[in-house]
């Protein structure tokens, strides 16, 4: 790992704006050499969350044994730990709306849980509820991690370069898949862990639909798709990485969406380039344009029963069994809201075997209220907001195009929620919160740099 990035930085940067946030775990001050700082950690975070299949978990633990959980937890404690340091050494003066909004998240699942808990409950429902818990923990302390420890934009530039990375080798993985219509992950075994389902291989339309290391397809084309602005933004602004390199996710990410014969995956992806636009030059656009229009012609001419099934896919809605279960669902899960309309009867209390909505904005609804789900929902309008602050007030294309890939992120991360029950897929809400944490990040870094001096 490279030493301390050497660019300037106007005021030190911590969780309450002055203070320093450690540089290795552990430490209190800034450290001029080498260690392990939270770049390290939430790159490990990434490669468990996406090289071991979801299917393996620690067998003791249960639903709460995945790895991927275990370091997001982890990382909360990492969090707590930087807190308390820096509540020791200055007060809180500087605060952060998109931690509010997290904040006010987590006390309405607080009082959904606590609600639910003082009422007669299925014991059934009991764990399932311990376990959200555990999962939203997880995913807010990676989160609040990336927000508030990465240092510098240098950091956070490398932290977004292997979070791409990452997504290109699970393109890469859902590529052989298609090819030779084997899940491949069956191989992998890990000691120490424990297969809790089988690996299977998906089909829509006698094609093979990649799923990666994730438990459906749906999931990977979502985290997939979350991923891509990203990857879209270090492909045309990382000019120190070799061209074939820094292109790599964005081409292998774009190929396994065309192939994944999956609804959320297409419109997640037109969701995140289309926001990419915005700060792209004219000459950008016109060359994206272009290729856009070649793939699709490439697709139509080298695998036309694909490109007839894609066709289908938003031709035959109406009669879709797919679609017309999601619509009837609504009027299901009405009967649970009116009994609970604020707060629900609990996160994580919505068996499968009641029903499944493929809609978590309808499963919030149900299982913590609209106060929960408004909660939820308004995460992502603070941190679209706060990036487009950033935006407004950047002097560099770096800055706009890496503010805009994040709104990219965002908002195909939080449209594809509606087209699946999200959170019961860890990958994808590992994904999507890791996303946000590092818009944080940059709202952050950004807000510090403009700063004026102390």
């Amino acid at each position: 790992m490279s030493n301390v990035s050497r660019e300037p930085v106007h005021t030190p940067v911590g969780v309450v704006g002055p203070a320093i946030l450690p540089t290795r775990f552990g430490s209190g001050r800034v450290s001029r050499g080498p260690g392990a700082d939270a770049v390290t950690w939430l790159t490990l975070y990434i490669v468990v969350l996406f090289a071991i299949p979801s299917r393996l978990i620690l067998g003791p633990l249960g639903s709460a044994g995945a790895p991927s959980m275990l370091l997001g937890l982890a990382s909360l404690a990492f969090w707590l730990s930087f807190i308390l340091t820096n509540a020791v050494s200055r007060p809180f003066t500087v605060t952060y709306p998109l931690k509010w909004a997290i904040a006010v998240f987590v006390v309405c699942v607080g009082v959904s849980y606590a609600i639910t808990m003082s009422q007669p409950i299925s014991p059934d429902e009991v764990s399932p509820a311990d376990v959200a818990l555990l999962s939203l923990g997880s995913w807010i302390g990676t989160m609040l991690l990336a927000h508030d420890a990465i240092r510098t934009r240098s950091r956070l530039e490398d932290l977004s370069w292997r979070f791409a990375l990452a997504g290109g080798f699970m393109a890469l993985l859902g590529l052989a898949q298609f090819v030779t219509k084997l899940s491949i992950v069956n191989l992998i075994s890990i000691p120490g862990l424990t297969a809790v389902a089988e690996a299977a291989v998906y089909e829509r339309n006698g094609l093979v639909r990649p799923a990666g290391t994730a438990i459906h397809p749906i999931e990977y084309g979502t985290l997939l798709t979350i991923i891509l602005p990203i990857a879209l933004h270090v492909a045309l602004r990382r000019r120190d990485i070799a061209l074939p390199l820094r292109w790599f996710p964005a081409v292998a990410i774009l190929a396994v969406v065309a192939i994944s014969s999956s609804r959320s995956a297409y419109l997640g992806a037109v969701i995140g380039v289309a926001v990419c636009v915005v700060a792209w030059a004219p000459k950008v656009r016109r060359i994206v344009a272009i290729v856009a229009v070649a793939g699709t012609v490439v697709v139509a001419a080298a695998v036309p029963r694909l490109f007839n099934s894609i066709i289908g896919l938003f031709a035959g809605v109406e009669s879709d069994p797919s679609i017309s279960s999601r619509t009837d669902s609504f009027s299901f899960a009405w009967r649970f809201i009116v009994d609970s309309p604020f707060f629900g009867r609990g996160l994580g209390t919505f068996l499968p075997k009641y029903r499944i909505f493929d809609n978590e904005y309808l499963g919030m609804l149900v299982t913590i209220g609209f106060v929960g789900t408004a909660a939820f929902v308004c995460i992502g309008i603070v941190a679209v907001a706060q990036l487009l602050r950033v935006y407004g007030a950047a002097t560099d294309d770096g800055t706009k195009d890496f503010s805009v890939s994040l709104i990219g992120s965002i908002a195909a991360g939080f449209a594809s929620l509606a087209f699946f029950d999200a959170f019961a897929f860890p990958m994808t809400m590992g994904t999507l919160f890791l996303a946000i944490g590092i818009a944080g990040a940059l709202v952050r870094l950004e807000s510090v740099a403009r700063r004026p001096l102390q």
